[in-house]
């Protein structure tokens, strides 16, 4: 079992503790720079001065980005799965 990290993440003026494995702490750094860059555009954009408004308004954000990847994902997925029924149907009738 690998070791864990302890690190630290700064997310709306605040520190969190954190137990990680090593190979989590890029994203994890990466995902917290992003929740502060889009808090200090909800900041600047709406004057909102809440830190949990802002909050909850990145968090909409990031689960609407969530929900529309999910779909595309779903869409790709059937698209891939009829072409490769197409290509099959190519090989069996030219293997006849």
């Amino acid at each position: 079992m690998k070791d864990k990290l302890k690190i630290k993440i700064s997310i709306g003026d605040r520190v969190y503790p954190l137990s990680i494995f090593p190979e989590q702490e890029e994203s994890l750094r990466k995902a917290a720079k992003e929740i502060n860059s889009m808090m200090k555009k909800y900041e600047q954009s709406y004057a909102v001065r809440d830190k949990q408004d802002v909050l909850a308004m990145c968090a909409l954000q990031f689960a609407n980005q969530l929900e529309n990847l999910g779909k595309s994902n779903a869409e790709l997925q059937v698209d891939v799965v009829k072409k490769l029924k197409d290509l099959n149907k190519l090989v069996e009738n030219n293997c006849n």
